[in-house]
């Protein structure tokens, strides 16, 4: 027993070397070269992870991020420059790109930002600024794929010559494409759903969704919403009414419009993309002499700007951050690994934030 626990401690150590002069090491590597299997590895690099001496990553590990009072954190070495292009560089990208950056400074990634306008053509020519002269080893990407020109654009990106991870986005559909695009992005439909559960809790059962017009993330609740109206499960207790689509969130006119059906059909809570939407339509309630939540619940999306509205809006809020981090450690693994991994297609859960817009319905009202 005690040979084991020595050939453990000296194995592990053993790990840590490679790992100080290399900055990441590969699961399957240490297994050969250890003449081990690869699980008394992962539970090596579990156990070093405990301890706050490594980090895991998809297929091995990295040495951790450091940081103390008295000196500035450590990167690990550089090992690859990744090119990452987004549709915007303001409003919910930011955080994205922040859990991108924490992943990538601990990985030994640079990050080529890059930022779009939800076009196409302008997408390209991003992509392609940044594959030219063969800058990056791989592509984080958010293209456009809104309008007829997606599947051009997904079988563009299929064919580009080095490894892409689509962040927020997803093919409609499998592709017939040599390499599979891989994706991470948060489960938007998970979130409705976690909304309108929260909702019915508080005795609301007539509800109504309100969605911005061209967004990605409404195209996803809108499905979502179409597949809750249809489930006998809920719909015996939730009765759907109002599906509304706004512009610009300074439409008074559409948002007036709005309360006014919202009274008439005697809907108790809407769920709201996005948060300035949300803010704006909390605005003209209050105009419209409607208290927040007794007259009109409301449940915003993205939370953003929630916490600013008065009230406060509770809101659905997708992992962004995980997001940027997941995409960094997933172009980690298949640079690492290459072709020999499956592709990688991810959906991480969005949390639910309770505040003040949306208190229990009374069984009064």
């Amino acid at each position: 027993m005690m040979e084991g626990r020595l050939f453990g401690t000296q194995r592990q150590e053993r790990l840590l070397a490679a790992l100080r002069g290399n900055g990441a090491v590969r699961v399957r590597d240490l297994a050969r070269e250890f003449g081990v299997s690869e699980l008394t590895i992962r539970r090596d690099i579990a156990a070093l992870a405990q301890r706050g001496l490594v980090s895991k990553v998809h297929g091995g590990a990295t040495l951790p991020l450091r940081g103390g009072a008295d000196k500035q954190p450590r990167r690990a070495p550089m090992r690859f420059t990744v090119g990452m292009v987004v549709p915007s560089l303001d409003f919910y990208w930011p955080s994205i790109v922040g859990g991108a950056r924490a992943a990538a400074a601990a990985l030994g990634v640079s990050i080529q930002l890059r930022g779009s306008s939800y076009d196409p053509d302008e997408d390209r020519r991003q992509i392609g600024l940044l594959i030219a002269g063969q800058q990056v080893q791989g592509l984080l990407l958010a293209p456009s794929l809104d309008d007829d020109r997606a599947e051009d654009m997904l079988d563009w990106i299929g064919h580009l010559q080095v490894p892409t991870i689509l962040v927020e986005r997803q093919p409609r559909r499998w592709t017939p494409l040599t390499r599979q695009i891989e994706w991470v992005r948060s489960d938007h439909a998970l979130g409705l759903e976690i909304a309108i559960h929260h909702l019915r809790q508080q005795g609301h059962r007539r509800v109504g969704l309100v969605v911005s017009r061209g967004s990605p993330t409404s195209a996803h609740l809108l499905r979502a919403w179409q597949a809750a109206t249809a489930d006998p499960a809920v719909s015996d207790l939730l009765v759907l009414r109002e599906r509304v689509t706004l512009g610009t969130s300074d439409d008074r006119d559409t948002i007036g419009r709005l309360v006014r059906r919202c009274r008439h059909a005697e809907i108790t809570a809407l769920i709201i993309h996005s948060d300035s939407h949300a803010i704006a339509v909390a605005q003209v309630c209050a105009e419209h002499g409607l208290a927040i939540p007794e007259d009109l619940a409301i449940v915003s999306y993205d939370d953003e700007l929630a916490h600013l509205a008065d009230p406060a809006l509770t809101a659905i809020r997708p992992p962004k951050s995980h997001v940027g981090r997941l995409a960094v450690e997933l172009m980690v693994s298949r640079l690492l690994d290459g072709e020999r991994r499956p592709a990688y297609r991810v959906l991480l859960a969005p949390e639910l934030v309770v505040r003040d817009s949306s208190w229990p319905r009374s069984p009064m009202r």
